[in-house]
């Protein structure tokens, strides 16, 4: 198992484990059947994973094997203990492992080693163990009496400490194996245990069970089980079955600690009696296997959760759990950065749980382990030093409650290593900002919070007064940590504050985590369209690396309007940045890019953000980056590969937890779907991003949803409601859309404003839009607002102002926006009763929507050219057209074409009519034609293009 703790015996009692053994059983039914199984145990360590795979073994009817993971985790190394176990001898083991590695999988391997074994009748149980490794083999090997296989059960114990070439090919089986999807007939069933974290493999047909606590009775039975003679006194067993709160492991680790003396009351108990000790047998085999970077983090976040209700370098309303998330605290230089990548590693796996922006732990237990086993102890601030560190806002905050430690100071809750009281026992204490070092506590059991009081139970540790006296540095950390939860999951601006806080608190003390923390806070209130705040966490100070001076410097000249100080700036980080290889500086990079309205440079640098975030495995990152370049990929028009990207950033912000990043990705996904016309994607994808928006104040995604749902409702014709919900979005103030986007929208704006009539209110718009455009901060503006003018404008007016759209699109590079100029163009054309010259727009316009997948405006577009009439309506109607019908349709359209009727048709090719009518309608539709009688015009321009070519 994950920790030290001891498996029970075969064949022990297991108490509150019914639905566990329920499914042993099921699964031992399937082999002995033939069909087989895979069976998932999970849980956390000491909670019986090994003592149910033992029970298990012990109880199956034919042949079991019970395989632990080996000590070491070299490529093959449990794949080797695994043959060892089934193997008759040394040498069929080897071989086997032979056939495995060059298949790929254990399928073949295994079915052999098991007829052999069979051939051979072992009649009696052996014990194998080498190399570390424990394979037993229990019961009768031979064939049932009916001459059947007899059944086999194969227990595979802590699979998380497999090596990944075995457990790869152990996938690979199980995907094979009967009752998962395979025909083929195998005896063999599979019953598998790993730690929490561990995600299983995807098996179709797979049962998952997961081990809990036990019930008060199941604890209590157990405590009988594991001291028979002579019995606890009632209230030492009331204390041990408090303390252990239903883990078995932990109530056999602190038993087994007692003496006869102290289990029978005659000598006192320690307090607590599930000590650090206790919590280090059991959770010290998981903890020890953790990288340092998140052994650290989960410290931190056991400080914020035993803090509770207490301050942590500023208010808190959080309760017993609550808490934040941050990555590794850096240990000083340039590489050494604050990165969530432990953080959502953790959420992944199941250490910690993350609701609304806040962490905390789903094992109690793990919280007080991981912060009992941070090694180093950090003296109290000394009590003539008390806190004057001001907070965020640039106000000199009053000394935290409890700043000035008295001369023991208290320490946290469960983090207890000695059960006599020390005279001055180790204290809490602060490290250097260049040390790698986390919270952790020791001391006197007198002076704790769990000696005090009748209740031990591990949910009902109270706040802790040392928590109070922590060093700004770590209070800063802290806060950090708290920020980058919220950023994460929860309301922005509280990550906002929380970030700033830790900002100031670091100032100093650990320069490069408090710019970082300024920076987090800048994205934060931008993601939240709080100009100010922005403003307020770029106003960095001394801390700011020079190399991201440029960026905070040139995106505050932005914020101000200071557009030249901006682009010089922000040109500088563009072209330094970009041609860095580290994806974070590449992400500052390609916003820097999209300030400046360089869409396709965002995209450039965004994409080898993303690149270099896949190459490094950073799974925190790639979610952040996937968003920024879907936003990017908006922008400059390129609605597919927005799409793609998002589809894909929406899966991996999902898979990690943040659902802020998630709510952003919807609304990317429901612009492009209001692109394409499929108005229930728009609804689905903009109801899913405004229900995270709403209560977590992301005003970025929510104005990027109504953006969606107003170009949805003017697709379909509804300008007076898409004029509506876009009123809001383009008025400023703080009632009103983003920043950063009220400009964006005000060209789909004045469209829907001048539909519904609302000419007054789109002619402000646009001479806001106007002024805007002059600042020269987006390409395509200029022609954007030529098209604003000539909507707006009378008589032959907008006839200039189209050509002169048009004209500067050429130089934009956003082909989605000249098409919808093109659109308008030819729509204004024909409404002057021009056809002829209206046709060549909408065409332009057509073949653009179609290459951009903007199905919805492509529809619009052919509508309105078959409506200038003619046979050259259909921009498929040219000599591409064959190409775009079925053979059959092609059948179809030339014998109609010959004058034939669908009664006709249908007797010519075996048809009926409805099918012939069903294909001569799909003809219609592709070849953006009105009725039949287009169709031998049609078809005579595909012939006379064929001979052309032939000709040539």
């Amino acid at each position: 198992m994950s920790g030290a703790t001891q498996a029970a015996a075969p064949g022990a009692r297991l108490y509150d484990r019914a639905a566990e053994l329920a499914a042993v059983a099921r699964l031992s039914a399937r082999a002995a059947a033939g069909s087989g199984g895979v069976l998932f145990v999970t849980g956390s360590p000491g909670e019986g994973r090994t003592s149910l795979l033992a029970r298990a073994a012990h109880d199956f009817p034919g042949t079991a094997y019970r395989v632990a993971a080996p000590g070491h985790r070299g490529p093959w190394s449990a794949a080797r203990a695994l043959f060892t176990a089934l193997a008759p001898t040394p040498a069929a083991g080897r071989r086997a492992l032979r056939r495995a590695r060059d298949e790929g999988g254990f399928g073949p391997a295994v079915a052999a080693l098991v007829a052999e074994a069979e051939a051979e009748a072992e009649p009696a149980a052996t014990l194998r163990d080498g190399t570390g490794v424990e394979a037993v083999r229990l019961g009768a090997v031979g064939r049932s009496p009916a001459g059947r296989p007899r059944p086999v059960l194969i227990c595979v114990d802590d699979l998380h400490l497999w090596d990944a070439h075995s457990r790869a090919a152990l996938a690979a089986t199980w995907r094979e194996a009967p009752g998962t999807g395979s025909r083929r007939p195998s005896p063999v069933g599979w019953l598998v245990s790993a730690a929490r974290h561990h995600r299983f493999p995807g098996v179709q047909g797979a049962e998952t069970v997961r081990l809990g606590r036990l019930t008060t009775a199941g604890a209590r039975a157990l405590l009988g089980d594991l001291c028979p003679a002579p019995p606890p006194t009632p209230p030492v067993v009331d204390r041990l079955l408090d303390e252990a709160a239903g883990h078995p492991g932990v109530l056999a680790a602190a038993v087994r600690r007692l003496s006869a003396a102290q289990l029978t009351g005659t000598a006192p108990l320690p307090r607590p009696a599930v000590d650090e000790a206790v919590l280090a047998e059991v959770y010290g085999g998981l903890l020890d296997r953790l990288p340092s970077a998140s052994r650290r983090l989960l410290a931190t976040v056991a400080v914020l959760a035993l803090a509770g209700r207490t301050e942590v370098g500023g208010p808190s309303t959080g309760t017993y759990g609550r808490g934040g998330g941050a990555g590794a605290f850096p240990t000083g230089g340039r590489g050494a950065r604050t990165s969530a990548d432990p953080l959502e590693g953790l959420v992944t796996d199941g250490l910690l749980c993350r609701r609304d922006g806040v962490l905390g732990f789903h094992d109690t237990f793990l919280g007080r382990a991981a912060l009992a086993s941070a090694r180093p102890t950090w003296p109290a601030r000394p009590r003539e030093a008390p806190d004057t560190t001001p907070r965020a806002g640039n106000a000199a905050a009053p000394p935290v409650a409890g700043a000035a430690a008295p001369e023991a100071a208290p320490v946290v809750p469960g983090a207890v290593t000695s059960t006599a009281p020390a005279p001055d026992g180790p204290t809490l204490a602060t490290a250097g900002a260049a040390s790698e070092t986390a919270p952790t506590a020791t001391g006197s059991a007198s002076r704790t919070a769990l000696a005090r009081g009748a209740g031990h139970r591990a949910d009902r540790l109270g706040p802790s007064a040392a928590v109070r006296s922590l060093s700004p540095l770590v209070r800063g950390r802290a806060q950090l940590v708290r920020g980058l939860a919220a950023l994460a999951g929860g309301p922005v601006m509280d990550a906002h504050e929380a970030l700033l806080q830790a900002a100031e608190l670091l100032r100093g003390r650990a320069p490069v985590e408090a710019s970082d923390a300024r920076f987090l806070a800048m994205e934060a209130a931008w993601a939240g369209g709080d100009v100010a705040g922005c403003l307020a966490a770029l106003d960095g100070g001394e801390e700011v690396p020079g190399a991201e001076r440029d960026f905070a410097e040139g995106l505050s000249a932005a914020l101000t309007v200071r557009l030249d100080e901006a682009r010089t700036t922000l040109a500088r980080v563009v072209a330094r940045d970009g041609a860095a290889d580290d994806a974070r500086l590449l992400l500052r990079a390609g916003s820097a890019a999209l300030v400046l309205g360089d869409t396709a440079a965002a995209a450039r640098v965004h994409a080898r953000a993303l690149a270099r975030a896949r190459a490094e495995r950073r799974t925190a990152l790639l979610p952040r980056a996937l968003e920024q370049l879907a936003y990017a990929e908006l922008r400059a028009g390129r609605h597919s590969r927005a799409e793609r990207t998002a589809r894909e950033g929406l899966r991996a912000a999902e898979a990690t937890g943040q659902h802020n990043v998630a709510a952003h990705q919807h609304a990317v996904l429901a612009l492009v779907a209001s692109v394409s016309g499929d108005g229930s994607a728009v609804s689905e994808h903009a109801g899913r991003a405004l229900a995270t928006a709403g209560p977590h104040g992301l005003v970025q995604a929510a104005t990027l949803a109504e953006w969606a749902l107003a170009r949805a409702e003017l697709g379909r014709g509804l300008a007076a409601q898409a004029a509506a919900r876009l009123v809001p979005l383009v008025r400023p103030g703080p009632r009103g859309g983003h920043f950063a986007l009220r400009m964006l929208a005000v060209p789909c704006f004045v469209e829907a404003a001048v539909a519904a009539g609302r000419t007054a209110e789109a002619r402000e718009a646009a001479d806001e839009y106007g002024a805007w455009a002059a600042l020269g901060v987006d390409g395509p503006a200029p022609a954007q607002l030529a098209r604003c003018r000539a909507l707006l404008s009378d008589g032959e007016g907008p006839g200039y102002w189209f050509g002169e759209a048009v004209r500067r699109h050429d130089g934009c590079g956003n082909d989605f926006e000249r098409a919808r100029t093109l659109l308008a163009y030819g729509t204004w054309l024909r409404r002057r009763r021009r056809p002829g010259a209206a046709r060549g727009p909408l065409r332009d316009a057509l073949v653009t929507f179609e290459r951009a997948a903007a199905g919805g405006w492509a529809e619009h577009a052919r509508s309105e050219l078959r409506a200038t009439g003619g046979a050259s309506a259909g921009a498929s109607a040219d000599a591409a057209a064959p190409r775009e019908l079925t053979p059959q349709q092609q059948r179809i359209a030339r014998l109609v074409a010959r004058g034939a009727t669908n009664q006709e048709v249908a007797d010519h090719l075996s048809l009926s009519p409805r099918t012939v009518d069903h294909h001569l309608r799909g003809v219609f539709v592709r070849l953006g034609i009105r009725s039949r009688v287009e169709l031998p015009g049609v078809v005579g321009r595909w012939d006379a293009e064929r001979e052309a070519r032939v000709e040539r």
